[in-house]
């Protein structure tokens, strides 16, 4: 399982990600879900993958090499950030059709992606692609979007995520959610990634690895419990009992 987040503010975009693709009673792996395509200077692409690992690599492969052989479309001659999305998702549905698994067969050959950047001389803006190929954008009102294991983080991106948040507080924001997902799905582990982009920066932006006993990870678990179990105990408490008064025919 996956756990995948992007944000957009007004500041710029935060991208995170967990790197666990299999837990089991004898077995973990990790693989990176993030992906950086950095443009001459003109344009920055991040790629968040959740779903069937072949298929995510292969679709990651594909855009590296259509960039190396400079293919009619790319990702540096794209235009339009929609038409970058479309891609990736023409892409990836190619991907996922390759192979035909059998029909006693119950392995999901799917993958979908969280995919965000900018151009030069247009506004950031990020996608969630289906695998069926088609996308939704970020937008005002929906700041956020989610891949993968998504129910446990989402309640406190809808409390705390608006468009005015700072990049360092969404980034917060996102660990916190990226925590409550880990604590409540052994499947989804670090290594988790964070990669905090700049609107109009056009770079790579800032990215960071945090592994599983990082301090800054360990002291922020700390303090989101202990401030939790604060407002727990800060709530009103119960109504009085009052006893009710039952008038019996005598």
């Amino acid at each position: 399982m996956t756990y995948c987040v992007g944000i957009s503010v007004d500041q710029g975009m935060v991208f995170m990600s967990d790197s666990r693709t299999n837990a089991g009673v004898d077995q973990i792996s990790s693989f990176s879900k993030m992906h950086q395509f950095p443009g001459d200077g003109e344009r920055s692409f991040t790629l968040l993958s959740a779903g069937n690992l072949a298929t995510s690599q292969a679709v990651v492969t594909r855009l590296h090499r259509d960039l190396e052989s400079d293919a009619t479309i790319n990702l540096r001659n794209v235009k339009h950030l929609s038409a970058a999305a479309e891609y990736v998702g023409r892409i990836g549905r190619d991907e996922t059709g390759k192979v035909k698994p059998k029909e006693d067969d119950d392995l999901s050959l799917s993958a979908s992606f969280i995919f965000g950047g900018e151009i030069a001389g247009r506004p950031p803006a990020l996608f969630l692609i289906y695998p069926e190929g088609n996308y939704i954008r970020a937008s005002y009102q929906t700041p956020y979007l989610q891949i993968g294991e998504l129910k446990y983080g989402k309640p406190i991106l809808d409390r705390i995520i608006t468009r005015s948040l700072s990049l360092e507080d969404a980034a917060r924001c996102a660990l916190v959610s990226m925590d409550s997902t880990i604590r409540s799905n052994a499947s989804v582990g670090p290594p988790i990634e964070l990669l905090l982009y700049d609107a109009g920066s056009l770079k790579s932006g800032r990215h960071i690895v945090l592994e599983e006993f990082n301090e800054y990870l360990i002291s922020l678990r700390a303090a989101w419990e202990s401030s939790l179990r604060k407002a727990f105990n800060d709530l009103p408490r119960l109504p009085a009992h009052e006893p009710s008064v039952r008038l019996v025919d005598g």
